[in-house]
């Protein structure tokens, strides 16, 4: 099964298109675990169980495994494995390189670690998302039109941007193919959808970026009616200090969650 497909069943089976990032900062973990050898494992798999029913998928923010060394990397593997086998799970890598190197962070993502989709850096042309979309099973986010505030200087060109989704739409020969596009600016939200009617959106940036929840509904939704992926990271994983920390992150979903059923017109249970 395609990885759009058993996203769109997961997120229809929940009624929910909550995408919860996993972006382990370190000096933000729990007193009790920050300096444990552990620690982060047990932050991220207690998130994990409490927000299981909630989340459509759950989306691994790879630099921050990577800044703990080769113990970030084993915390990153157990991490994969301890999530339900029926949650897909993103590797947020914005991975850029180009053949042999595309190709091999690609088997890494996909062959070694497992992950069910990707984010990648189309700076670089063809070379750079072609060896991930080969796996026709496997879903890539082609990075568009990005959340943080300096993405401006150059993402704000028109022909830049629309030259990146136009060649997303060529690369999406296996159906595998999807964009992230910020909430952060809700017009150029508007300006993508424009440009391509099917391609699915992942939108970072609703939670503690304050980005435009209504209109990443809006004009996240494909011409086919299924709505954006829409990520909030810190917004849920550090809502609470302490030992409530699980909890609270439950909460944060849930109230992200209830919203989009809001907007959407959807239920509220």
């Amino acid at each position: 099964m395609s990885y759009f497909r058993r996203l769109r069943d997961r997120a229809g089976r929940i009624d929910s298109w909550v995408c919860v990032g996993l972006d382990p900062v370190r000096d933000r973990l729990p007193a009790h675990l920050r300096d444990s050898e552990d620690g982060m494992l047990r932050f991220l798999t207690e998130i994990v169980e409490a927000t299981a029913d909630v989340a459509c998928c759950y989306k691994p923010n790879l630099g921050f495994f990577l800044a703990e060394g080769s113990a970030g990397v084993r915390t990153l593997e157990r991490l994969r494995q301890a999530i339900p086998a029926d949650i897909p799970v993103i590797l947020d890598g914005k991975f850029g390189d180009i053949g042999s190197t595309a190709a091999a962070y690609a088997r890494a993502a996909f062959d070694v670690w497992g992950f069910d989709a990707v984010t990648v850096s189309p700076f670089v042309g063809d070379d750079a998302v072609e060896p991930f979309a080969a796996y026709s099973d496997k879903g890539v986010y082609v990075l568009a039109r990005t959340s943080n505030p300096g993405a401006s200087r150059l993402q704000d060109h028109y022909a830049l941007w629309i030259t990146v989704v136009e060649a997303a739409q060529e690369w999406n020969k296996e159906g595998n193919v999807g964009l992230v596009v910020g909430a952060t600016r809700s017009h150029q939200l508007q300006a993508v959808r424009n440009v391509t009617a099917d391609l699915p959106f992942l939108v970072p940036g609703v939670g503690a970026q304050g980005g435009d929840l209504k209109a990443a509904l809006q004009w996240g939704a494909t011409s086919a009616g299924d709505p954006a992926v829409i990520n909030s990271s810190r917004g849920i994983i550090f809502a609470a200090d302490g030992t409530g920390f699980a909890q609270a992150a439950r909460e944060a979903a849930m109230d992200l969650r209830d919203q989009i059923r809001a907007l959407r017109g959807g239920a509220s249970a």
